[in-house]
């Protein structure tokens, strides 16, 4: 059965919050972070926590200092690298591990994946840009992650919709997972068809498959 612990850590921005929720045959952990509009308790990000250890996959959340500290504006994001990596620096995986966060947490996640020795990114809706600004786009910040990189986009996502995206470069190709009806919280309208259930089994099917493609298992999902 699924364990749920939580620690808080020093940073070099002050104490921040590690909430984990692991399991007795985990093959794989994915560490996920939350945006600069909301924390830990998001959505998606609860979804994934629920959903994924049951398949074998530990999920440990990561509360920037800001937000375990009450805060309501994110810092730089120099300020939001640093405290990732400290916080991440606790964690000690005995399986390949994953990172990720939700719009301003993917980001951080595509900042440093490759640093703090991650296998794979879990991008859920990247801001490829500001909303009606695809001017400002930050694809080279997405395809710099410097290991393979998923990409969950709700297909309403102002921040960027799913055709926007370019396929990936060389030997890291960018994968994509579309939520039909998603607006940026990777949420659908009451009365959508797909309901919000099926978006959420698209969200964590989506993920499970990219991990268990990234570490080479071949079993079945429920084994």
């Amino acid at each position: 059965m699924p364990t749920l612990s939580e620690r808080t850590y020093d940073t070099p921005h002050g104490p921040g919050r590690i909430v984990s929720r692991r399991s007795d045959r985990a093959w794989a952990t994915l560490v996920l972070t939350h945006g600069a509009g909301g924390g830990i308790e998001s959505h998606d990000l609860d979804v994934l926590t629920r959903g994924l250890p049951r398949l074998g996959i530990g999920v440990v959340r990561i509360e920037m200092p800001w937000r375990t500290a009450g805060k309501r504006i994110a810092p730089a994001p120099s300020v939001l690298d640093a405290s990732f990596t400290a916080l991440v620096d606790h964690l000690r995986p005995r399986v390949p591990m994953f990172v990720g966060g939700r719009s301003a947490g993917a980001r951080v996640a595509c900042r440093r994946g490759r640093a703090l020795g991650a296998v794979g990114v879990v991008a859920l809706a990247f801001p490829l840009h500001p909303p009606g600004k695809p001017e400002r786009s930050r694809v080279d910040e997405l395809l710099g992650a410097g290991v393979p990189t998923l990409v969950v986009q709700g297909a309403n996502d102002p921040f960027g919709a799913p055709a926007e995206f370019p396929p990936g470069h060389g030997a890291l190709p960018l994968s994509m997972v579309v939520l039909p009806g998603a607006d940026h919280a990777l949420k659908v309208a009451r009365r959508a068809d797909p309901d919000q259930a099926a978006i959420d089994a698209a969200l964590v099917d989506g993920v499970h498959a990219f991990v268990r493609r990234r570490v080479g298992r071949d079993r079945p999902s429920g084994e």
